[in-house]
């Protein structure tokens, strides 16, 4: 099987290492991986903040960059959901590259949706000595539907204990250009998820979201919170 991988933004410029975890994974589980280093965001900021010109633009080079893959994999459910279920209203009178999506939208995946449903793989013979706590993005959870497939994967990675806390489909503070446009109430958000997390006990907050882990981990720091956050593809990957 071939996959190409997308390499959303966040990870791009702030977590490199774990794109090429993913990468790592994703040989382990016997997949011929693929990269087009012409790719760049899927334009969800844009569209999310009224630019729909500058979204279809970034939309349209995102299916030039795929329309060869096979299958789409990415270490996002915020840009993978954005892909499946928003790309359309770009295309609305534009039959050509309306079709064009609804034959793509079948073949790209979230990466722990794609590893537990597609490949039905989930122990990447890990192990992760300490107590991690999930956070369920929101994207993740009502844009593309994921909840048990990144905790059937944690309950395979030895010596790795989850606790889950209060709250944790409630949504972080981030939210893309909220956290910018309504400040005050995305950081009492922010505060609420880090005290939850920090209620359980544990050393980690795991999602699969590098966004919301990026905004959580701006407040931890600043409040010298002893804890951290990662991204599940780095916890797979501990020991491959």
């Amino acid at each position: 099987m071939k996959v190409h991988l997308f390499v959303p933004c966040f990870i791009d410029q702030f977590y490199p290492q774990t794109a090429f975890n993913v990468v790592k994974l994703l040989k382990y589980a016997g997949v011929e991986v693929c990269y087009n280093p012409e790719q760049t965001c899927c334009g969800q900021p844009a569209f999310n903040s009224g630019y729909w010109k500058e979204a279809r633009s970034l939309a349209l080079k995102f299916m030039d960059d795929f329309k060869d893959a096979e299958i789409i994999v990415g270490p996002s459910a915020s840009c993978t959901a954005y892909i499946r279920n928003y790309y359309h209203r770009l295309f609305e009178e534009d039959d050509v590259n309306l079709r064009k999506l609804e034959n793509m939208k079948s073949r790209i995946f979230e990466l722990t949706d794609f590893l537990v449903n597609r490949l039905s793989i989930t122990d990447f013979g890990a192990s992760f000595p300490h107590k991690v706590t999930w956070h369920d993005a929101c994207h993740a959870l009502r844009e593309y539907g994921i909840r048990e497939e990144p905790r059937i994967l944690l309950s395979k990675v030895k010596e790795l204990e989850l606790v889950e806390m209060e709250g944790t489909e409630v949504c972080c503070g981030f939210g893309g250009t909220f956290s910018v446009k309504f400040k005050t109430i995305s950081s009492a958000m922010t505060q609420q998820k880090a005290e939850h997390a920090m209620a359980t006990g544990a050393e980690y907050i795991a999602s699969t979201e590098s966004s919301c882990l990026l905004n959580i981990n701006a407040y931890i720091r600043k409040q010298k919170m002893p804890i951290k956050t990662i991204h599940i593809a780095d916890i797979l990957a501990s020991k491959l």
